[in-house]
């Protein structure tokens, strides 16, 4: 079974440095104002849920972040709550603090969260992770946060799987076991395009849940995705250079809506 789902387009907030992190060198403070101002920058652009996302954290924790990160991320999608009242939010904790993002999004009225690992187990550069959508399911009830969506990866970016399986039955596995409301499928690495052939294989096994490209998405790859994904998850190509990292250039993300509209009507 399949569903049809509005085409939705959602960028990415990559927050620099925060407290705490070995990289950091400005205040929660400064970051929020940041953060608010690049969610306006996509509001005006037509994008419909930006997701705030600590990116500037590396090397990330596999499991649990400190009490600081979340505090951190916590003001950040406050000031981005707080300037753009309307827009839909999602909250990423890296790599895989899944109850945080839950938590935060809770907190600040988020409509989502993404989480990297939600059921199997990834190596990653941070060893391997372990999803936990048991714990992280009753806890969603338990803070009744039903109303917030869990968006989880299918054989993420920068891992690899500990035995080989098809990617077909590791996605009806999200679904229907692991109760993912949407499926995210990416490339090899942050800004690297999804193979289109691995895409509408997950296409075809999702079922009822949303399937979105998280990574690698392109003014001039959006053709080839229309069809194949409900949506996008962009955050590179937002960026003046086009690379992850630093503030969202408001061109760059006015041209990327424009032609996403223009495929995804």
């Amino acid at each position: 079974m399949t569903a049809t789902h509005r085409p939705r387009l959602c960028g990415v907030l990559h927050l620099p440095p925060l407290p705490g992190s070995p990289r950091a060198s400005d205040g929660a403070g400064a970051i929020a104002r940041a953060a608010a101002r690049d969610a306006r920058l996509l509001v005006a652009a037509g994008f419909d849920l930006v997701i705030v996302e600590n990116f500037g954290d590396a090397p990330f924790f596999r499991g649990a972040v400190p009490a600081i990160t979340i505090a951190a991320m916590t003001a950040c999608a406050l000031a981005v709550r707080e300037a753009c009242p309307q827009l839909a939010l999602g909250i990423n904790v890296l790599r895989n603090d899944a109850a945080a993002a839950l938590a935060i999004a809770i907190a600040v009225g988020a409509s989502c969260v993404r989480v990297n690992v939600l059921s199997g187990a990834r190596v990653t550069d941070q060893g391997v992770i372990e999803g936990r959508a048991a714990e992280l399911l009753r806890l969603r009830r338990e803070l009744g946060g039903d109303g917030v969506e869990i968006w989880a990866d299918v054989a993420v970016k920068h891992s690899a799987p500990l035995a080989a399986r098809e990617l077909g039955e590791e996605t009806r596995d999200l679904v229907q076991r692991a109760l993912a409301d949407a499926v995210l499928v990416t490339g090899s690495g942050t800004g690297e395009a999804v193979d289109l052939e691995r895409l509408k294989s997950v296409r075809a096994a999702a079922g009822w849940a949303s399937v979105l490209v998280a990574s690698g998405a392109t003014v001039e790859g959006l053709p080839g995705l229309a069809g194949a994904c409900d949506g996008v998850i962009v955050g590179s190509a937002l960026r003046a250079d086009g690379r992850a990292g630093g503030p969202v250039d408001g061109e760059a993300a006015r041209r990327f809506a424009g032609a996403f509209r223009a495929v995804f009507a």
